[in-house]
């Protein structure tokens, strides 16, 4: 039998070792952070990205929780226990897997380069200046570091999160830095023309 954790539905991914801020007003999350400060430490509650719809509503807000969140360990869930206000999950806690040295390298830098050349392009996209400290050589760390800064779809997300291979969750980086930084340096663009005063014609 797995372990037992409250859950927390969010649109979002939560990676290990990165940092997630929650703004809870539903009375069933306030309820899961009640009951969590009555347990020993460490108080731990899972992430859980929404497929489809939204997990959302302000009905009854009296107060509200802001909580600082830092993503600990993948899981995989098992079963749903619904006896509660919130979710809880029976779940399958899921550890790295080991990491060859001589096959990481050569992956880690060329993803510390793809991932400056993204943010290089990001920032002409958006006119807005990425400051980067340098990128740590850890091949796991680099990896859900890349995953959680990336602007990508939430099932690309998720299945970064569910690849347990860290020398190929890579190279699904690779591949996705290489389609968004071309879709980045395609589409920068101009400021547009300002056409009020031109003449209107049908051709």
């Amino acid at each position: 039998m797995g372990e037992m954790l409250p859950l927390f539905p969010l649109g979002a991914v939560l990676y290990p070792g990165m940092l997630l801020p929650l703004h809870i007003f539903e009375e069933r999350y306030r309820q899961l952070v009640r009951d969590l400060r009555e347990e020993a430490e460490p108080r731990r509650f899972g992430v859980i990205a929404i497929r489809k719809g939204r997990e959302t509503g302000i009905d009854g807000v009296h107060s509200l929780f802001d909580i600082v969140t830092v993503g600990t360990q993948r899981f995989r869930l098992l079963a749903l226990d619904r006896t509660r206000p919130y979710l809880r999950g029976e779940v399958e806690l899921l550890a790295e897997e080991p990491v060859d040295p001589a096959v990481a390298g050569p992956a880690v830098r060329v993803i510390q380069a793809a991932f400056r050349e993204y943010l290089d392009a990001l920032t002409e996209w958006g006119g807005a200046t990425v400051r980067l400290e340098d990128l740590p050589d850890e091949p796991v760390l680099l990896s859900f570091i890349v995953a959680a800064a990336m602007v990508i779809d939430l099932p690309e997300r998720q299945a970064l999160l569910t690849e347990s291979d860290t020398v190929r969750r890579m190279a699904m980086q690779r591949a996705l830095l290489s389609r968004e930084t071309a879709m980045l340096r395609t589409t920068t663009s101009r400021p547009v023309p300002d056409l009020r005063n031109t003449p209107y014609s049908p051709n």
